[in-house]
């Protein structure tokens, strides 16, 4: 099975929202089948087969999640990340600040979908093969 430390050397090739989807493909090549992100402090769950589950420490020192959704504006964050304008950190607090709590990404369905901090969907999006 995989480990954390090979999926954050992974993720330390990720320079902005541009390299996601090679990032995905090199995780889905050491056995992810899909991963959680809680966007207060960053930690993820990853899973494996056969029920498989690890977990990263959290990156950084926790954040508030607004209590209110702003699927607009964060459409519009998003899409500055992909394009390569942002960081990390900053997408973070971007996903913050418009109640997204966290995503849950499947390797199988190859899809990536955010979630309020109400639980409710805002987007699913097909992530580039």
């Amino acid at each position: 099975m995989f480990t954390v430390e090979q999926i954050e050397q992974a993720h330390g090739r990720v320079k902005s929202g541009a390299d996601f989807p090679r990032y995905i493909q090199e995780i889905k090549q050491l056995g992810v089948i899909g991963f959680e992100t809680w966007v207060y402090d960053s930690h993820t769950d990853y899973f494996g087969n056969e029920s498989f589950k690890t977990s990263s420490d959290g990156k950084y020192t926790p954040i508030a999640i607004s209590n209110s959704s702003n699927k607009e504006l964060f459409l519009t964050y998003l899409k500055r990340h992909q394009r390569g304008e942002t960081n990390y950190f900053t997408f973070c607090n971007h996903c913050a600040e418009t109640g997204i709590e966290k995503w849950v990404v499947s390797l199988e369905t190859m899809s990536c979908t955010y979630y309020d901090i109400k639980g409710e969907l805002v987007l699913v999006e097909i992530i580039p093969g």
